[in-house]
């Protein structure tokens, strides 16, 4: 009696995700004979004699498991399929057809009506069984499919919020970036300074300004700190504090003069002064490329550092142009690193371009690299006409129009333009 009962017990393990039944049949001892098997191997059963009342019984207490007949009068059994699976269930249910036909073209009608399987009657109980036990079988995967589906909407639910919350504070990142760079223009005397500042993300490393201590006097920087993303950013908002043009005495490129009055150090004394600046930070791991220059607009005198940076293009007013410093160490790298000031002097009606690696380095479509060349291409189509802000922007109008179809920008894209008199 005992060993009846464990092997009973070991058959309804086969049925674990089939718990309830529905027999839906018009013969009350069919439905009789099908309910007392079902009984003994633990399933809870309904019963219904068409399939309007399944039909009730289903869209109150949807059954795990539907065996019923094709043949019924009213509604069929496959119209009783085509009905159930149109309900709006939550849960999917497997479905047995029992019928007498056996032409493939009976059993293809019913799969396309929705049935999972078929049982030809008579029925054997052993068959009934294994058919049952397939079908819980299939139940088990499509459920634990269905919490895992479930488990992985939730985890993107909860993505999307960390998202638009990631989101939400990069653009708040930006407006800050953005704050740093408070002007993109500025007039001094006949003299004129333009800036273009394009992150390839919401935040970018690239860092453009300038500063003017006094009347005839001028500094300003491209700055491009290493990798990309928050980190970079960071490291921007910690130069723009260093070069600050709205707070000189925190400025590191001033020297105070007098009670009142603020002198310009060598560009080569403030890429020092930098680079101290970073290495005795233990914290920091980034590194800096720099281009700045001063200049005294009563007579034209460019004094410039390139440490690390591309190399600063003038373009002269008889329409040659030049490319400026020997190149240089990044900020940051070493800390005994020293640094070459470069000179020259502008003529009125020159021009100076500095600008980060993100001009030189786009991807062309052709596989290329727009490089030194191409950039001076670019610069001398761009100049005719064009001054400020309108230069910089067709320069960039135009780097985008070479780019790599479909490539986008890889990295941030920045300008100085100087124009002398």
């Amino acid at each position: 009696m005992a060993e009846g009962r464990q092997a009973e017990a070991r058959v309804e393990l086969k049925f674990g995700a089939i718990q309830k039944v529905l027999v839906v049949d018009d013969s009350r001892l069919q439905r009789r004979i099908l309910k007392a098997s079902l009984k003994k191997w633990g399933f809870e059963v309904l019963e219904a004699d068409s399939g309007d009342a399944a039909i009730e019984i289903c869209a109150d207490d949807p059954p795990d498991l539907v065996l019923s007949d094709w043949v019924m009068p009213g509604m069929s059994g496959l119209d009783f399929c085509r009905a159930f699976r149109a309900l709006d269930n939550d849960q999917y249910s497997y479905f047995i057809l029992l019928t007498s036909k056996s032409e493939k073209q009976e059993v293809a009608r019913g799969l396309d009506a929705g049935a999972d399987d078929f049982l030809i009657k008579p029925l054997g109980a052993e068959e009934l069984r294994a058919r049952i036990s397939a079908g819980a079988r299939i139940l088990d995967m499509q459920r634990e499919l269905s919490e895992k589906n479930r488990i992985i909407e939730s985890a993107l639910k909860n993505l999307r919020v960390a998202h638009d919350a990631i989101d939400k504070d990069l653009v708040q990142a930006r407006k800050m970036q953005e704050s740093l760079v408070p002007e993109l223009t500025g007039e001094f005397g006949k003299s004129k300074i333009s800036m273009l500042l394009k992150p390839c993300g919401h935040i970018g490393g690239d860092l453009v300004g300038m500063f003017s201590p006094g009347a005839d006097r001028l500094g300003f920087y491209s700055i491009d700190v290493s990798g990309h993303g928050i980190t970079s950013a960071m490291m921007t908002a910690r130069l723009g504090g260093y070069l600050s043009s709205n707070h000189f005495e925190r400025n590191v490129a001033l020297q105070k003069d007098g009670d009142k009055f603020y002198a310009l150090l060598p560009p080569e004394q403030v890429a020092e002064k930098l680079n101290s600046l970073l290495m005795s930070d233990t914290a920091v791991e980034e590194y800096f490329t720099m281009a700045y220059a001063t200049i005294d607009l009563r007579n034209g005198l460019l004094q410039m550092v390139q440490a690390g940076h591309p190399h600063p293009l003038v373009l002269r007013r008889d329409g040659s142009t030049e490319f400026l410093g020997q190149g240089g160490l990044p900020i940051g790298l070493l800390a005994d690193a020293s640094f070459q000031k470069v000179e020259t002097y502008l003529q009125p009606g020159d021009k100076l371009l500095l600008y980060s690696d993100g001009f030189t380095e786009c991807s062309l479509a052709d596989g290329s690299l727009l490089d030194e060349d191409g950039l001076r291409r670019m610069a001398l189509d761009c100049a005719p006409g064009r001054s400020g802000s309108e230069f910089l922007d067709d320069m960039f109008w135009r780097l985008t129009q070479e780019m790599a179809p479909g490539g986008g920008m890889d990295d941030d894209v920045s300008a100085v333009f100087f124009e002398y008199n």
